[in-house]
């Protein structure tokens, strides 16, 4: 059960491994690609056709006595789970002998949740990892089969990029412990909860940018945000997509007003600190550096960004 991309090398490694068959995928629903209205399958179900995997695409899994069915038809010895995108239900849970198991972009038990990657970038974490673990019915709250290895988080690591890195070493973490948990050969540990931390799902509108805040909240919120929902601002009434950016001391300006480093680039004052403009997209416009956008745009300097 998955559907982004970040769920492809769990189920590409899951195909090509000897120790399984996988009977079936379920993922989310096709939806239209960008300003497209064709419907496109998720990558995850892409794969799966390429593979000749029957791929299930319920609107709901909640109450869905339907899939409920076909599950109980195909008698999965165990579920994997990798970014699927819905909570899932005490019912499907049940299903397989052998439990549910999710690959998980962080070390449980800090950041529970949908947007693990982004969350541990925002807490300004310095390492992250990928957990295997059994599903149970609270929020990523089941007892640990796997962790990865540790990941560095640098100040320049964007959440695609962790995303893609955490996808591969998820992938590799689960084909190491998959069959050993299935064998017997691992007892899963359950979680201290009371180190827990929690990440909320990430809305479009959590990209606004308030210059109140200091530098380095909003330069950790520009790599959390990249590539969705991206950080933005307003600059003479547009948005203002502010894709790379860092912490800078070189002009103390007003939370919110533009200044010039001596590099050329803008900086924008916050609480604490400035952050400069490293590359920035103006809507309807492709992406460029900051020193380009200030060539193009030199109002920017001493303008106020909201």
């Amino acid at each position: 059960m998955g559907t982004p991309a970040f769920a492809l090398p769990s189920l590409k490694g899951l195909i090509e491994s000897p120790d399984f068959d996988v009977v079936a995928v379920i993922t989310q629903p096709d939806k239209p690609l960008g300003r497209s209205s064709i419907h496109q399958p998720s990558p995850v179900k892409k794969l799966a056709l390429e593979h000749n995997i029957p791929a299930l695409t319920p609107e709901k899994v909640k109450k869905n006595t339907d899939l409920l069915d076909k599950l109980r038809m195909l008698a999965p010895e165990v579920i994997v789970v990798a970014a699927y995108g819905k909570i899932l239900p005490q019912e499907l849970l049940d299903i397989p002998p052998k439990g549910v198991i999710n690959v998980h972009a962080s070390l449980l038990p800090k950041h529970r949740g949908a947007s693990p990657i982004a969350g541990s970038i925002l807490a300004g974490e310095l390492e992250t990892g990928v957990t295997i673990m059994k599903l149970v019915l609270e929020m990523d709250a089941g007892p640990i089969i796997a962790t990865s290895k540790h990941i560095s988080i640098t100040s320049h690591d964007t959440a695609g990029e962790l995303t893609a890195e955490l996808a591969e070493v998820g992938a590799k973490t689960l084909l190491e412990s998959l069959p050993k948990y299935l064998a017997g050969e691992i007892m899963p540990q359950e979680q201290d909860s009371t180190k827990a931390t929690y990440v909320k799902l990430i809305s479009k509108d959590d990209g606004k940018i308030d210059w109140n805040e200091p530098a380095e909240t909003i330069a950790r919120k520009v790599r959390a945000y990249n590539p969705w929902p991206s950080a933005f601002t307003y600059f003479n009434n547009q948005p203002l997509k502010i894709l790379k950016a860092e912490v800078s001391s070189d002009i103390a300006k007003p939370s919110g007003m533009v200044g010039q480093t001596p590099d050329n680039y803008p900086v924008v004052g916050t609480s604490t600190g400035g952050l400069k403009l490293l590359m920035v997209q103006l809507s309807g416009k492709k992406p460029t550096t900051g020193k380009d956008f200030l060539r193009g745009y030199p109002s920017l300097v001493d303008s106020i960004l909201s």
